[in-house]
């Protein structure tokens, strides 16, 4: 049921993961955050058993910080996207596999924003946009059409606030809320929510 969209340009990269926190047919909570700060030019977008998804994402979170410490530099996008599916290659082959699914976005001094998809059956793929869940099945299409490398912050917002709308509109599942984080060379900064409020906005 849950949603986590991503789009990149050559200056930055954009997530944003809905907020719902649901158990079976049960909506517990509408302001759940499912973006993590990695490091400071790094964010990570991680779905699925909230359980898995919210452990797996604290210990990549932590590891990073620790190699930090140990070596005095931070892991380029590139490098942090292998440890994390080397992880995910290792876990899905033990008895505790984790069940999540993650966008990895960050920005790279020499080149620029970078997004990487990546899932449970720890496959990755660096990517223009990408998405996971029933939402980004719908998205994926509004996110072929208008993404390009030379969009600006706003316009990417734009898009992605385009693609809630349709979200909301074609599928059956209530996802009200979304939580907006983009990644530039100035670090991590978090946009403001995309709302119903948002989008009435948007289209007025």
């Amino acid at each position: 049921m849950e949603t986590v969209l991503g789009i990149r340009a050559n200056d930055f990269c954009m997530l944003a993961t809905d907020m719902t926190a649901a158990q079976s047919i049960i909506v517990l909570k509408t302001e759940e955050k499912k973006i993590y700060s990695v490091s400071d030019k790094l964010i990570m977008g991680a779905i699925g058993q909230q359980g898995d998804a919210h452990q797996f994402a604290e210990y990549i979170v932590k590891n990073i910080q620790l190699y930090k410490m140990r070596n005095g530099y931070e892991l380029s996008p590139n490098a942090t996207a292998h440890f994390i599916r080397q992880n995910l290659a290792e876990y899905l082959r033990s008895q505790t596999p984790y069940n999540v699914n993650l966008l990895l976005g960050g920005y790279d001094p020499k080149e620029g924003g970078k997004l990487f998809f990546m899932d449970y059956l720890a496959s990755s793929k660096e990517v223009k946009f990408g998405c996971h869940g029933y939402g980004g099945m719908i998205a994926l299409s509004i996110l072929d059409r208008y993404s390009r490398p030379d969009l600006t912050e706003q316009e990417a917002y734009d898009v992605l606030v385009e693609c809630v709308n349709e979200i909301r509109k074609r599928l059956i599942i209530n996802l009200p809320n979304f939580h907006v984080q983009v990644v530039n060379k100035d670090g991590v900064k978090v946009l403001p929510n995309i709302t119903p409020a948002t989008v009435g906005k948007q289209r007025a």
